[in-house]
């Protein structure tokens, strides 16, 4: 796959937090921490299963996707192909989070990314697909839908200009989301924040003299 396409994960991190994608993505930092050690288990796990046919439906796991048109490209945890009796192949994608089911749309822009690849590549139209989240050890039903969509376009569109602008923004204001960050400790968003030149930096950040 071609490599300036931009990664399906990258778009659950700027949606997250667009200084956290840009710390990752553009600044090439990385840590971890208990909740992104539980994580990538749960992965290492979910993506280490088989192939595996039940009736209709085949389960295939870390699968490799991506789209041209879209610009994107990564690995989804499961996919279910069910063969309908006319011989039609319903998609249907199922991604693994650690967490718990959230208000906010990170997971879902993930999930519908991978819709979009899915479709790109198979000429289909993906309707539906599902989060498994561990913390409730249970399947979140996720409609791909126009709203979905619209913003799951808008975000690719937004990362893909804050990757070229090679700029990394400041820290978001919803300070609870770095609670649960590992890269806290490399963003240090309460001193940028209590940093009296952060008007400046802002004003720099944004091409401002």
């Amino acid at each position: 796959m071609d490599e300036n396409l931009l990664p399906l994960s990258a778009l659950q991190h700027y949606a997250y937090c667009p200084r956290q994608f840009a710390l990752i993505h553009t600044e090439q930092l990385w840590a971890d921490n208990f909740f992104t050690a539980e994580g990538n288990v749960l992965h290492a796990r979910v993506d280490s299963g088989l192939p595996e046919q039940r009736g209709h439906v085949r389960s295939e796991r870390a699968v490799e996707v991506s789209s041209a048109l879209h610009g994107i490209k990564g690995k989804m945890d499961l996919l279910e192909i069910e063969t309908m009796p006319d011989g039609v192949k319903r998609y249907f994608p199922v991604e693994y989070k650690r967490g718990k089911p959230k208000l906010a749309d990170w997971d879902r822009i993930q999930l519908c990314a991978q819709a979009l690849c899915i479709e790109d590549m198979h000429g289909v139209s993906v309707t539906e697909g599902a989060i498994w989240y561990w913390e409730v050890r249970r399947r979140e039903p996720v409609a791909i839908d126009s709203v979905l969509r619209q913003v799951t376009l808008g975000v690719i569109a937004d990362a893909r200009a804050l990757l070229r602008s090679q700029k990394t923004p400041p820290p978001t204001t919803e300070k609870s989301l770095c609670k649960a960050c590992s890269l806290r400790d490399l963003c240090m968003p309460d001193s940028f924040r209590s940093d009296k030149s952060e008007r400046y930096v802002s004003s720099m950040l944004s091409g401002q003299s």
